[in-house]
């Protein structure tokens, strides 16, 4: 089992990334899927009496998604997964500021605790692969027209910035698979610390897209966008993050 704990700051309040995240998320959605591949959202609607971290949240919004995936994983996954396999399935639980998914959870064990390790992610100055580089998602060169927020310069950049927050993300991974156990626990853990710096990086450049919605404005867009993945999905090419 390997625990990671990412921590991620970011030049926003804690109201902001609410939004943004949620815009996020929509747009990325869109810009993985196409080809019989990407995101298909099968539930999004209010929840309530659900209690998360003891009792301190208990409604939200609940998701259901399924993560079509195919070549989206390694070819060593790809060879050896039953057919049908590299479908994903995630339920997760938005009580903002705190969400939980099926797998995930940071009211951790001691036995976890112990296991944790932290990994600070700094979306400016962490390197990004050459294929995942876009010159208009770099906070390097990013200044917010709305804002005036940006561009994020220098090895703690975060020291210079007010608002500032810091986004956990908690991850457990538990793959159960004698002799491919530790490398695709790796692999997974390497996955999300690539994820979460290019959808925080996007988060931050996309800035003057999400700046100023409502969370009405937010709930339009994810009904919109649930009809436009349903389509993509359909037809196309597949798009976004490629396994190797």
């Amino acid at each position: 089992m390997l625990v990671k704990e990412f921590r991620v700051v970011l030049p926003l309040t804690v109201e902001e990334y609410q939004v943004a995240q949620l815009y996020s998320v929509a747009e990325a959605s869109k810009n993985e899927t196409g080809g019989g591949e990407g995101v298909e959202v099968l539930k999004n609607e209010p929840f309530e009496n659900y209690p998360l971290l003891g009792d301190r949240y208990s409604k939200g919004q609940y998701t259901y998604k399924i993560y079509h995936l195919k070549s989206k994983v390694p070819s060593f996954i790809r060879l050896l997964a039953p057919e049908g396999s590299l479908e994903v399935h995630e339920e997760a639980w938005n009580a903002y500021p705190y969400c939980r998914t099926i797998i995930t959870a940071h009211e951790l064990s001691g036995e976890k605790l112990k296991l944790r390790e932290v990994v600070p992610i700094d979306i400016s100055n962490d390197t990004v692969r050459t294929s995942d580089y876009k010159a208009d998602e770099d906070p390097t060169k990013f200044q917010s027209q709305k804002t005036g927020r940006g561009p994020l310069v220098g090895p703690e950049w975060w020291k210079k910035c007010d608002p500032v927050m810091t986004c956990y993300k908690l991850v457990t991974c538990e793959f159960k698979w004698f002799g491919l156990q530790t490398r695709v626990e790796k692999f997974i853990q390497d996955i999300e610390r690539r994820l979460f710096t290019n959808f925080h990086r996007q988060v931050f450049c996309w800035m003057d897209r999400w700046h100023g919605m409502t969370m009405d404005d937010i709930r339009q867009l994810e009904d919109k966008t649930k009809e436009e993945l349903d389509k993509q999905r359909e037809q196309g090419e597949v798009r976004g993050t490629k396994g190797e």
